[in-house]
């Protein structure tokens, strides 16, 4: 809670299903999702773990969790998510202030219009953007103005959790750079946690106060990031490391 998780790893490996399995935007086939506590998802095919980390047993035999899928729609609000393609996420029948207002709508927190349009406006300019860009389409912004939209759509529902998932591949190096201190900024602003999905080490290192590594659909390491770089557990968090070096 109120961390900067950096999820990084080669392409394929499962960064984004992870993400989006996290968030049930992909229906996960196995497994247990829990939530401050709750959960969310249980498969009901896995076995429940200890306080010691160990599978619960009773007679001998692994204790499984209870089948479990909830509605996701209260939690929808908890969890948002900035996608990669940022042209691709954007309705572009839509102006930038009914797409930002959307979440508004759906999760009912403005009072009225005018609490509406102030709200907009607040998220718009939250993210470097301002009230004039409110009647503007998609069409008409930079890649970087256009991701900066999806990241005041995630945040007008007042997230707790926030999922970027290589929000900064379509957009220049200094643009990204620009965007990695925006984030950074929001970041200290709002204290909400981050789970930052990315497959460059310097990225997630730079972002993360923790880092995750995964290969394959495996994790290969989950540390901070002066332990990663001081301490790389395999060969393979090794040679992600020997790219700072270039």
């Amino acid at each position: 809670k109120g961390e900067t998780l950096g999820l990084v790893g080669e392409s394929g490996c499962g960064k984004t299903t992870t993400g989006r399995s996290l968030l049930r935007l992909h229906e996960p086939t196995s497994g247990r999702i829990i939530y401050d506590g709750e959960t969310i998802f249980d498969s009901g095919d896995v076995p429940l773990y200890g306080e010691d980390g160990k599978p619960r047993t009773a007679d001998g035999k692994p204790v499984f969790g209870k089948k479990t899928a909830v509605n996701m729609l209260p939690y929808r609000r908890k969890m948002q998510i900035v996608f990669q393609d940022p042209y691709a996420s954007l309705d572009p029948r839509m102006t930038v202030g009914d797409i930002v207002g959307e979440a508004i709508d759906i999760h009912k927190l403005a009072s009225g219009k005018q609490d509406r349009q102030d709200k907009i406006i607040e998220m718009l300019r939250r993210v470097g953007l301002n009230s004039e860009h409110a009647n503007r389409y998609p069409h008409e912004f930079s890649g970087g103005q256009r991701q900066r939209v999806g990241i005041a759509r995630a945040l007008a529902s007042h997230p707790k959790i926030l999922l970027m998932d290589e929000p900064f591949g379509a957009v220049d190096e200094i643009t990204r750079h620009s965007l990695q201190d925006e984030i950074l900024r929001i970041y200290h602003e709002l204290h909400i946690t981050i789970f930052f999905i990315t497959h460059d080490i310097r990225e997630a290192l730079r972002l993360g106060t923790r880092v995750m590594i995964m290969k394959d659909g495996n994790i290969e390491q989950f540390d901070t990031p002066g332990v990663v770089k001081k301490q790389p557990q395999t060969e393979f968090v090794r040679q992600l490391l020997s790219y700072l070096n270039e």
